[in-house]
């Protein structure tokens, strides 16, 4: 099974990224044949600092290398990296009809929001077609709000495929549908649009400052706490087996202890979690070349694959050379 799937470099992951994508990204490196890139270009359709843009997709890179990406078992590159992406987009704009588009709710959700229009975010759906069928992918991990893209891929390819035989694989859409909610600080989902967010590779006095701001109701120390309406304790069971959620949720029940007590608590399961990451982030830091030469060489493995596609696809369209 070729299952593919991206980060985008628009800032630094969060445990949101991490409970919601990425663990689910590291357990398939076990079963699938992963393709997993950074998607620099789509990032352009809202982030327009070059500096930034830099920084982000290295950033993301030793990020996902320090979380567990294993390059030697995932294919692991930068979208820009392998050009072909952009030249099957161009083509496939022309099999993608203007209502499959207009109908998209990610663009209307993000005009609705304030993002400024433009024709890559309007075009988004079809870039995101070509770095699906560009590798044949079998399957791609979406959240729900992804969906009705890859129903577009297919959509795309659906057509293209009756027009030129059967040439692109038609992919499927794969959802964690036991994936909670994950808020951020403000109880909202966690997203760093909305500037709520736990980042992963925070200080240690950072992530006490950012768990302290965890808004919670105003019970009192002495009085029994719902647990399962508690920001910090949907946070805490991420973290937590069966028994230990159920030994917290007690602790909240039984009363005597503050949210302040379980904000600690928090704290101190986020930082033990991640500690062993640190340590491979602050390698990776300091050695941004072999970043560098993961990201080139997943990038000529990924061409190795889209070279034959983007050929078949010249040839039965007529482009000569």
């Amino acid at each position: 099974m070729r299952t593919l799937t991206g980060i985008q470099p628009s800032g630094a992951l969060h445990i949101g990224n991490y409970f919601g994508a990425i663990k689910q990204m590291l357990d398939l490196q076990k079963s699938d044949e992963l393709f997993l890139f950074i998607p620099n270009l789509h990032a352009l359709t809202t982030l327009k600092d070059a500096e930034v843009l830099r920084n982000n997709t290295l950033d993301a890179a030793a990020t996902l290398l320090s979380l567990g990406v294993e390059p030697d078992k995932t294919i692991f590159w930068v979208q820009s990296d392998v050009k072909e992406v952009i030249e099957l987009y161009w083509i496939l704009s022309a099999y993608t009809p203007m209502g499959l588009l207009e109908r998209a709710h990610g663009y209307k959700d993000k005009i609705a929001k304030g993002i400024l229009p433009n024709h890559a975010l309007f075009s988004y759906p079809v870039l995101m077609a070509a770095d699906i069928l560009l590798y044949s992918a079998n399957r791609v991990p979406v959240g729900k709000d992804q969906i009705q893209h890859v129903e577009i891929t297919r959509d795309i390819a659906i057509k293209f495929n009756n027009e030129h035989g059967d040439i692109f694989t038609v992919p499927e859409a794969k959802t964690e549908e036991d994936i909670a909610l994950i808020p951020g600080i403000d109880g909202a989902k966690m997203s760093k649009s909305y500037g709520n967010t736990i980042d992963i590779f925070l200080s240690e006095k950072e992530l006490k400052n950012r768990v302290g701001k965890i808004v919670t109701d105003s019970t009192p120390m002495e009085e029994p706490k719902d647990p399962y309406t508690c920001n910090v304790f949907a946070l805490a069971k991420l973290f937590l087996d069966k028994n230990a959620q159920d030994e917290l949720a007690e602790r909240y029940k039984k009363g005597g202890e503050g949210h302040g007590h379980f904000k600690a608590y928090l704290k101190e399961l986020i930082w033990d979690y991640f500690a062993v990451h640190r340590e491979k982030r602050a390698y990776y830091d300091n050695h941004r070349d072999e970043i560098i030469d993961i990201l080139r060489d997943g990038a000529r493995r990924a061409r190795e694959i889209a070279l034959p596609m983007i050929e078949k696809v010249r040839e039965l369209v007529g482009i000569y050379r």
